[in-house]
């Protein structure tokens, strides 16, 4: 179930978010009702190409996603980190909390994915896709995990969003573990100057990202994403079937 943000006027124009699936939509545009607190919300299923060229046309730049499926929405398919850098720090000293991540993560046997937020960060996702999971046993894990690196390098990460602590340091965002969030889509386009998008990376790059000090290295442009994935296939593929559980902790 998508929620997009709209600019009509273009990237330097107003923007909105939406997450009731126009009323003026094609017939054949799917939709999924979902309840919320107020009263529920039908939002738009793009799984075929013409419902993403009618959301292109509606200038619906950015596609955010929670971490469930329509069909399931209570239940989160993965755990996900979301790391934000506070300046003056870069996506490079996202890269060094990312390979953080995925080391601990694999030493407890669990397979690990990245992605850049296409902005300045980076996200580091862990697929369950188990069908007892849940929100309540995904978000304190997360927090647990965030709070252990801050332990572990606290000049180097945060694990609270109170900007007055965040310079120079990266935020791991854990709160992202919530039925009521979203995150970015791995491969939309950001409403930025540049058409970059989110894009999955494989750890390598991430390595090699870190121990250059170059932040514009992780920068993709639509054009370059789309001949990334025409190389080497879809490298955020797992995180939609990998079957993984949490440790109990």
């Amino acid at each position: 179930p998508l929620t997009v943000t709209r600019w009509p006027d273009g990237v330097r124009g107003k923007s909105f978010f939406q997450k009731q699936a126009p009323a003026h939509r094609p017939e054949w545009v799917r939709t999924a009702t979902v309840t919320s607190t107020s009263k529920p919300i039908d939002y738009t299923l793009a799984d075929d190409l013409p419902t993403l060229v009618w959301l292109a046309n509606l200038a619906a730049i950015e596609l955010h996603v929670p971490l469930a499926r329509a069909e399931a929405i209570e239940r989160p398919t993965a755990l996900v980190f979301d790391l934000d850098p506070g300046a003056p720090a870069t996506i490079v000293e996202c890269c060094h909390v990312g390979l953080q991540l995925q080391g601990m993560f694999e030493h407890l046997g669990l397979e690990s994915f990245a992605k850049t937020s296409g902005s300045k960060g980076l996200q580091v996702y862990v697929p369950l896709n188990c069908a007892d999971v849940t929100y309540e046993r995904t978000k304190p894990f997360a927090k647990a995990v965030a709070e252990l690196l801050e332990g572990a390098e606290p000049d180097v990460v945060v694990s609270r969003m109170t900007k007055a602590r965040r310079t120079g340091k990266v935020l791991i965002d854990w709160s992202q573990n919530d039925a009521k969030k979203t995150t970015v889509c791995a491969y939309s386009l950001r409403a930025t100057e540049r058409p970059t998008a989110s894009t999955p990376l494989d750890w390598d790059e991430v390595q090699v990202a870190r121990d250059s000090g170059d932040p514009t290295s992780l920068a993709f442009e639509a054009a370059q994403v789309l001949e990334r994935v025409a190389e080497r296939g879809d490298l955020f593929a797992p995180v939609l079937s990998l079957v993984q559980e949490l440790p109990k902790f």
